[in-house]
């Protein structure tokens, strides 16, 4: 199979569908794309009804191109990431990998413009992290949230505006960066270095002012960072949790007992910004994102230090920070289903405390003069129970 047959078939994936995110291979089913959120199958001619363990595999092969890096990767942790591009099309951030012996394939779409923060509608928040000068800011969420998307609109709006040198490690390299007002060096993993700890060391003597690492996987990265930004650099991240204060648990989890206090410490006068991101069906198709935003202030840092207590959790002090652009995800919600971006159904279904989204969402239904329940007219039953009192007959 030649580049231009696994062009073709690329293609004619994209171009059966509208809002299409990932393309899928796997064997037993047909070619498969992502659209606004539903996997939904490919027609082509020929058909393939039913993908082999042969097929697959041999897709494979040709995205990996003979590169013996991404061949050893495969074989010796079943899996390996890599990046393809149909050129003037479309990029993909491509993994492979095994599953009961044979390989399957997910191509993530890459958006070829990098979106400014205003025309993904980005909270505050992001703002106000492009105008950090130091500190640790990590966008965290499920994969396929949109985090490498918003890092690339805050490194997009920092190069518009400052003359910084910034550097990227990814894997891959997803959005190409122009170099406007900022010089901006992409370096990717496996090409350009080996392993994130050992390119975020090498990048502390790059004089970077702005340092951006596709994720923090292990403690030596995350101790590195904390250097980083306590020497005055401004490191960019992700990982993979759900909220603020399961980002703080999975950091100092990583961690010994003896090493925690001490890390908690630094944590609390490195960190600046955790952003978390969650997609929701939208109104007449596609996915909208909602966020948490939590900045640092003093009760955040002691919070950090000395753990959460009754009255004093992260979801407090996110709540009474609005003015300084925090925001916690039911009000990003209730929000959403304000301005008719979201269901009634989809704010109930995703909120984090249901009660609170619904109080929101009932304010929201009674301003616009619509019902906020289904109850009809009450009023006092004056002869229940006099049927059967001989009082009454």
């Amino acid at each position: 199979m030649r580049k231009p047959e696994i062009d073709h078939i690329l293609l004619k994936m994209l171009e059966s569908n509208p809002n299409i995110s990932d393309l899928n291979m796997t064997v037993g089913k047909p070619l498969q794309v992502e659209s606004s959120g539903q996997l939904v199958g490919v027609d082509m001619h020929p058909a393939f009804d039913k993908l082999t363990p042969f097929q697959t595999e041999i897709f494979a092969l040709n995205l990996i191109n003979r590169d013996q890096r991404l061949l050893d990767t495969l074989v010796t942790s079943g899996s390996c990431d890599l990046s393809y591009e149909i050129p003037g099309v479309a990029r993909f951030r491509v993994n492979v990998f095994s599953q009961r012996g044979h390989y399957s394939i997910v191509l993530r779409k890459l958006e070829t413009a990098i979106p400014s923060c205003a025309q993904l509608n980005l909270p505050d928040a992001y703002y106000r992290i492009a105008g950090e000068k130091n500190g640790i800011v990590l966008v965290t969420g499920a994969t396929g949230s949109g985090k490498s998307t918003s890092l690339a609109a805050v490194i997009n709006e920092i190069n518009e505006k400052k003359s910084v040198h910034i550097i990227t490690l990814e894997d891959p390299v997803e959005y190409m960066h122009e170099q406007k007002k900022s010089t901006i060096n992409q370096r990717e993993l496996g090409k350009d270095f080996d392993t994130f700890s050992s390119g975020l060391r090498a990048a502390l003597r790059q004089a970077p002012k702005v340092i951006l690492v596709g994720e923090m996987r292990d403690r030596e990265s995350v101790e590195i960072a904390m250097s980083a930004a306590e020497t005055g650099h401004l490191v960019l991240s992700t990982l993979h949790t759900i909220d603020a204060g399961s980002t703080i648990n999975r950091i100092l989890g990583m961690f010994t007992v003896e090493e925690e206090n001490q890390i908690r410490t630094r944590l609390a006068e490195s960190l600046r910004w955790i952003v978390c991101q969650r997609l929701l069906p939208k109104v007449g198709g596609g996915r909208v994102a909602a966020f948490e935003a939590m900045g640092t202030n003093l009760r955040v840092k002691d919070a950090i230090v000395h753990g959460e207590s009754e009255g004093k959790t992260f979801s407090d002090m996110i709540l009474q920070g609005r003015a300084f652009g925090m925001i916690t995800f039911d009000e990003c919600i209730v929000d959403l289903f304000e301005k008719n971006m979201i269901a009634e159904e989809t704010a109930r279904a995703y909120a984090s405390n249901k009660a609170n989204v619904g109080r929101g969402v009932d304010s929201v239904k009674a301003a616009r003069g619509e019902k906020t329940t289904d109850l009809g007219k009450l009023e006092v039953d004056r002869g229940y129970g006099k049927q059967n009192d001989p009082r009454w007959k």
